[in-house]
């Protein structure tokens, strides 16, 4: 008698914890199902208003939508953000419903990637707008040395160019947490490279630069006899 009552009691304690479980595991569905539609609705919010604003056009001047295509990525910057407020979305709606659930670390590790996606979303935009100012000073730049006949003119506007976007790289990747990282195995491979051109330099690259100074200054060498010559009033 005392091993059926035993065997009722564990029968009574398990339907207990699966009468409680029960509406949890259902509102978890419930809110992960208010996430999907809400996901897609803040989506379709994100890709409209950009596109409204014109952002698009400055991905394309920028050349991340090229970048992307040549990368095989069938999307453009516009549907990357609002992919990734989507996910933001639906990872939030995750992690809530894990915590209706009592689960402790699944929580933990979507609450951890929850935060991680608005630093890329940020990171990307700052790498837009970094894109499409370095693309528009690299163009000033070399229209100005072709307009003043300065030789290698189209090298130093690319110059310019990765200059800057080396730069605003190491700012998104900065904004993204990975900042100490990158920027301790960049300035190895800088210093790795700048030792590289001085040793090449020093070796067999003197008549080279020779020669490209001579260009540069032979257009302001030839302007002064004609200054010169100019009779004065």
């Amino acid at each position: 008698m005392m091993d059926v009552n035993m065997l009722l009691e564990s029968i009574r304690e398990s339907l207990h914890q699966v009468g409680v479980f029960l509406p949890r595991l259902l509102l978890a569905i419930v809110i992960v199902v208010i996430g999907w539609l809400l996901a897609k609705a803040v989506r379709f919010a994100i890709v409209r208003a950009l596109r409204a604003i014109n952002f698009s056009v400055v991905t394309d001047k920028a050349g991340i939508d090229h970048f992307l295509r040549q990368g095989g990525a069938d999307i453009d910057t516009v549907r990357l953000l609002g992919g990734l407020s989507y996910w933001l979305v639906i990872l939030a709606g995750l992690m809530i419903a894990s915590n209706s659930l009592d689960l402790t670390y699944v929580t933990d590790l979507i609450g951890r990637i929850v935060l991680f996606v608005p630093k890329v979303m940020v990171a990307v935009v700052i790498v837009v707008f970094g894109a499409y100012f370095a693309r528009f000073v690299a163009s000033a730049l070399t229209t100005h040395l072709r307009a003043t006949h300065a030789a290698e003119a189209g090298l130093i506007g690319r110059l310019a160019l990765y200059a800057i976007m080396i730069f605003v790289v190491m700012i998104a990747l900065d904004q993204m947490g990975l900042g100490d990282i990158i920027r301790q195995a960049f300035l190895i491979i800088v210093a790795g490279i700048a030792l590289g051109f001085a040793v090449a330099f020093g070796l067999g690259g003197s008549k080279r630069a020779a020669d490209v100074i001579d260009r540069w200054s032979r257009p302001a060498m030839e302007k002064e006899p004609q200054d010169q010559a100019k009779p004065v009033l």
